[in-house]
């Protein structure tokens, strides 16, 4: 039975069964590019157990160490080679990096000659390099997820050879071969969905009627973003409550601003965490009235999921300029406002705030829209694209 995106029928697993698949995923070490290989890991299990794989093998491949707990968690066996960022312009970094990558594909292939996966599912970035190029040269089918609206270059190059290309957006099909194409939007970890209004506000000591906004910079933190408002801080915490990820390397010195300017009563209604764990991202989302966030696919797809209103900021500097495309191609659907990173103030932020809670109407609408825009099947129509590789 097949599942029809856009594009490119996804066909559902042959109805025979194997004993045994080895599956592989590469990416780039953000967020952005591993929760949701995450998400289609776990539907990945979902289906293997539906299709009677008896042995379903999951891997990943990739640069540095970030997520590597979640990764022991959903017993996805880890392996780490070098890898280097790709540059058209000059850069000291570039001889070296070239080097990494030499190195990460060695590594690669004596890793994969070892592991031999039947597919491979990649994120793009930099960090997939080493791989892809191996898996070329091994002849190793290939699965690649485009996140933003303006492709990378990795995932450009990697199109060449993929065996199929899922993208996020429905403009980004432009850039790759036709026929291979489907929408899916960005896979979503299920497990931050049903979060209890009444649970998260005990879980994350709610102690107001007041509505809740919800800030992230995404798994890094985004210093200009809480600049801005802890800047405004103690207006805010006059009409509403705070949750705020900060970012692990930023968190300690939101700590002490934030610790400077207010006072023990704005202290209970401020809830900063260096980084929001599954768990408690479920709960924040269940509890929030809106959410101020960078505009990384990631984010965009997981606020659609929830259909909350949001106030998207796009990093200034992304590559290829993705972030501020992604805001006004999810702003067009009217599920979002965009306040530009160099027009971003504490002031026009706090401004932003209040007229959207003003008009309710608006964010109930921008809520109705962002539900619309959501693609909550995207890790289920992946996963099952790649056991139907892997078994034909």
């Amino acid at each position: 039975m097949c599942v029809v995106a856009s594009r490119m029928p996804l066909c559902a697993p042959h109805p025979n069964s194997t004993p045994f698949m080895r599956i592989l995923f590469t990416g780039g070490g953000t967020g952005g590019h591993f929760y949701p290989i995450i998400a289609v890991a776990r539907e990945l299990r979902k289906l293997a157990e539906e299709e009677r794989i008896l042995d379903l093998q999951l891997f990943y491949i990739g640069p540095d160490d970030f997520g590597r707990e979640d990764l022991i968690k959903d017993n996805i066996i880890y392996y780490r080679v070098f890898s280097g960022k790709l540059r058209h312009y000059f850069s000291p970094m570039n001889a070296l990096d070239s080097l990494f990558i030499l190195l990460g594909i060695l590594q690669a292939a004596i890793k994969l000659l070892a592991l031999m996966p039947d597919v491979i599912f990649s994120k793009g970035g930099y960090g997939s390099i080493p791989v892809l190029f191996v898996a070329h040269l091994y002849r190793i089918p290939v699965i690649i997820h485009e996140s933003d609206t303006i492709p990378g270059k990795v995932n450009r190059w990697s199109s060449k050879f993929a065996r199929r290309i899922a993208v996020s957006f429905d403009s980004s099909a432009a850039f790759f071969p036709k026929g291979r194409v489907a929408l899916t939007g960005n896979p979503v970890r299920k497990r931050i969905f049903g979060g209890n209004i009444e649970e998260a506000k005990t879980d994350l000591n709610i102690l107001t009627e007041n509505p809740v906004i919800l800030i992230t910079g995404g798994s890094q933190g985004a210093e200009k973003i809480n600049n801005a408002v802890l800047e405004v801080l103690p207006n805010l915490l006059e009409h509403y409550e705070i949750i705020h990820q900060a970012g692990e390397k930023k968190f300690e010195d939101a700590t002490i601003q934030a610790n400077a300017t207010l006072s023990s009563a704005d202290k209970t209604r401020y809830h900063l965490y260096p980084f929001l764990r599954e768990s408690q991202l479920r709960q924040a989302y269940a509890v929030s009235h809106l959410v101020i966030a960078r505009a990384g696919s990631g984010s965009i797809f997981e606020i659609a999921a929830m259909g909350k209103p949001s106030i998207l900021i796009p990093l200034k500097n992304a590559a290829q300029d993705h972030q501020r495309k992604n805001a006004f191609e999810y702003a067009k659907a009217g599920a979002a406002d965009v306040v530009e990173e160099d027009n971003l103030s504490p002031h026009i932020l706090l401004a932003e705030v209040e007229k959207l809670f003003r008009n309710p109407a608006k964010m109930k609408a921008m809520g109705e829209a962002a539900q619309k825009f959501a693609r909550i099947d995207a890790a289920e129509v992946i996963a099952r694209e790649i056991l139907h590789i892997g078994l034909h």
